[in-house]
């Protein structure tokens, strides 16, 4: 992206939407990344290289998951297994990207796929929840990830310099824990998903006697399997609706939407001589 580039997008009016949509949630985010630093510290983490982790690997589940792995001198194995199941959901967030950014090249879409986050993604979905570009797409995102972006990297690598000197009667932990719920609860909204996170966290606990916090795999897998039976369970049930179009005019905008998302099913009439 060219510098006139950039000037242009920090200029649009989505950029400066997308800053006000994230400000509500930046404080919460802003301690969970403090909370964040100070665990990679107290850990036994250099300085050093726990900057260089903040701003290399950018996800802070995935970080606080294999702090406990790394400080017990976990397998790698274990380690980037945690990681990777932790940001699975990253998966589903790329492939619904897909809808908005597909048209740009490929290093705007890695950089996308750097700076994507949880929050960016659920205030992006608001304002945008038709699967389809617009011009205003490409600034909201951006001003939605440079805000993500600085409220987390700030605070994490003020936590990481000052990690000896903050006492734990401060209670970050507690402030964390409640930025996690914020985030969480802001990506619940089906039946699906609320089942799913009531199974996890029952498997979580159910499996908390497992060495190398292996429980957050089993509450995953678990999450994951229920979620998968949920969705193939809808699909059965719902029918599509049937219809019927004339035979001599073509199939309108809004029904092609419903026949592409499975939800209709196009039948064209016949003339008889």
């Amino acid at each position: 992206m060219s510098l006139q580039a950039v000037r242009q997008t920090v200029r649009h009016p989505a950029f400066r939407l997308a800053i006000t949509d994230m400000a509500g949630t930046s404080l919460g985010l802003a301690a969970w990344a403090m909370v964040t630093g100070v665990a990679m510290v107290k850990s036994g983490m250099s300085v050093s290289m726990a900057i260089f982790m903040s701003l290399l690997v950018y996800a802070g589940s995935a970080q606080l998951a294999v702090i406990p792995l790394l400080a017990t001198g976990a397998p790698l194995w274990v380690v980037w297994l945690t990681a990777s199941c932790v940001n699975l959901r990253f998966v589903i967030f790329s492939s619904l990207w897909r809808s908005y950014f597909a048209h740009l090249p490929l290093r705007q879409r890695l950089a996308i796929g750097y700076f994507s986050g949880d929050v960016i993604f659920v205030a992006f979905m608001k304002r945008f929840p038709e699967p389809r570009p617009e011009p205003d797409q490409v600034p909201y995102f951006w001003g939605a990830a440079s805000t993500n972006w600085l409220a987390w990297q700030v605070p994490s690598i003020a936590g990481i310099l000052l990690a000896n000197a903050v006492p734990l009667s401060w209670g970050l932990g507690f402030a964390g824990v409640l930025a996690l719920l914020g985030v969480l609860l802001s990506l619940l909204f089906d039946r699906a998903t609320w089942l799913a996170t009531g199974v996890a966290a029952t498997a979580a606990i159910a499996a908390f006697a497992l060495p190398l916090k292996l429980n957050i795999l089993v509450a995953i897998a678990a999450a994951v399997t229920v979620g998968l039976l949920i969705e193939a369970v809808d699909r059965r049930r719902h029918k599509p609706e049937v219809l019927l179009v004339p035979a001599d005019s073509m199939i309108g905008a809004d029904a092609l939407e419903q026949v592409e998302a499975g939800d209709a099913v196009a039948l064209r009439e016949e003339l008889h001589p």
